[in-house]
């Protein structure tokens, strides 16, 4: 969905006005309609896909619930918080850009991510496959609460949800469920993920030196997993039984670095979500680790 918007501003931008990129200080009623038409074309083009290319491959069921809490270690619970915290930011900025108050940014942008992720829920509880789970609706208000809590504290976000990603030994061993190729495995393969609270220094600090740029991360990832499989029948398979990994490291918040162009600070805005690789200090059960580059 990020790139999405993206696009759509490169390829009006370059047919309008210089500014194009820089949000508006009042209302904007083409641009707000542009979002509008946008997002609501997206989200309904993306359920009707996920129902015809991808749920139409399973049986249907009636409506049912399934509790799927202590699968994959909860790195499926982070990746829904993610998620909805990016598209809710993406949401609210869209609307900033167009102008639109701050209070309707919050009610109508941030909160696009739980009612997409929500719809997509309603259509796992009629998949015999899977079923709706209250756990990740939770994890869905939780990354929206993340965004809209910060907003309201200190009307800024001083507290980033990111992401990376590596690829591991496991997808190979399972690659129906944790991805075939690169494209897959970084939405499958758990293994690899890591989820990252990205805490800005400056923001916390702020009559400090400390440039406004730099960032202290922590990170929580998992391996060992091949699938939703119990803790004996995976360590059969993998020789390892699953780890929760807990990280530090540094990081870098590229909303804030300067720049002079509003298209490259649209473009740092997006690339934001990505946690920047660093050196990282991993602790784990067994341990620590240090990691002279992680990503």
């Amino acid at each position: 969905m990020l790139p999405f918007f993206l696009l759509v501003n490169v390829v009006f931008g370059q047919a309008e006005k210089p500014h194009f990129f820089k949000p508006s200080d009042t209302l904007n009623i083409p641009r707000r309609n542009l979002v509008v038409i946008s997002e609501a074309s997206l989200a309904t083009v993306s359920l009707i896909g996920l129902n015809q290319l991808w749920y139409a491959n399973y049986d249907k069921s009636k409506f049912h619930t399934i509790n799927d809490n202590n699968e994959w270690l909860q790195m499926d619970k982070v990746g829904h918080v993610f998620t909805a915290y990016q598209i809710g930011s993406a949401g609210a900025n869209l609307l900033k850009w167009s102008g639109v108050s701050k209070k309707d940014q919050l009610l109508y942008g941030a909160t696009l991510g739980f009612s997409f992720l929500t719809a997509v829920e309603v259509l796992d509880g009629f998949s015999k496959e899977w079923g709706f789970s209250w756990g990740d609706v939770f994890a869905n208000a939780t990354g929206t609460g993340l965004y809209i809590g910060q907003a309201l504290l200190w009307k800024e976000q001083r507290i980033s949800l990111k992401y990376s990603f590596h690829q591991t030994a496991y997808a190979s061993q399972n690659p129906s469920t944790l991805g075939a190729n690169f494209s897959e495995q970084i939405l499958k393969d758990y293994n690899g993920q890591t989820y990252w609270l990205s805490f800005n220094l400056h923001a916390f600090f702020k009559r400090s030196n400390l440039p406004k740029w730099l960032n202290i991360a922590v990170g929580y990832g998992a391996e060992g997993m091949l699938g939703n499989l119990k803790d004996i029948d995976n360590q059969l398979l993998t020789n390892k039984k699953p780890m929760r990994q807990f990280y530090l490291s540094f990081d870098v918040n590229l909303k804030n670095i300067k720049t002079k162009s509003p298209v490259l600070s649209s473009i740092f805005s997006v690339l934001n979500a990505i946690k920047i690789p660093f050196p990282a200090l991993e602790f784990n059960k067994k341990g620590s680790v240090f990691h002279p580059f992680y990503y």
